[in-house]
């Protein structure tokens, strides 16, 4: 376990940040072991599956695709088709696009041990974990796009206005700068 230096919380020792507080954590030395890593038997499956170990050292479980009834989205959900975007401006990687596809995307940090995937991912691009992992969502709702902040820790604001309460959606408009955290991004609309 790593103890958090900031609140003192233990967490895993495959952590990078507090799940308390968000601080960074410091990791001990790993010692490399002599134990060979985990192979999984081949598989019996209609096709080859790359299978690897998940964060806590339990391999996945594996299903069988044959006879699976493949999951339609929602009408007028999820098109697969990018209908706007959020481009980092001013934070670790500016330049960096994220494209979005559902009529509800979530902006935060990726956290496998809590079951944390933000469609929006931020982790690779806020080294000083000022984004929460569950920090904003975006709303497309008949054409028009609101912005809601998820109780996060260092708020939500838009073209540096007042940060917003959260659970009080705003409206977004194409060019509108958001920024979460101290992660600058730029939001347009695809035409």
């Amino acid at each position: 376990m790593i103890r958090c230096p900031s609140c003192q919380t233990a967490n895993l020792d495959t952590s990078r940040f507090c799940d308390e507080c968000g601080s960074r954590l410091i990791a001990a030395p790993v010692e490399v072991s002599e134990t060979p890593a985990y192979v999984p038997p081949p598989s019996a499956g209609s096709f080859p599956r790359p299978v690897s170990v998940t964060s806590i050292g339990i391999p996945p479980v594996a299903f069988e695709m044959e006879n699976a009834t493949p999951i339609m989205p929602a009408k007028g959900g999820n098109s697969g088709v990018a209908h706007a975007s959020l481009v980092i401006e001013r934070g670790d990687v500016p330049g960096t696009e994220f494209r979005l596809t559902n009529d509800e995307s979530t902006i935060g940090r990726w956290d496998a041990d809590n079951g944390v995937f933000p469609d929006v991912d931020l982790d690779a691009h806020d080294s000083d974990a000022k984004v929460s992992r569950r920090h904003a969502r975006i709303v497309r709702n008949n054409g028009s796009y609101y912005i809601e902040d998820l109780g996060s820790t260092n708020g939500t604001y838009v073209n540096r206005g007042r940060r917003l309460l959260p659970g009080n959606a705003q409206l977004l408009q194409d060019g509108d700068e958001v920024i979460v955290g101290k992660t600058f991004l730029r939001f347009q609309i695809s035409h």
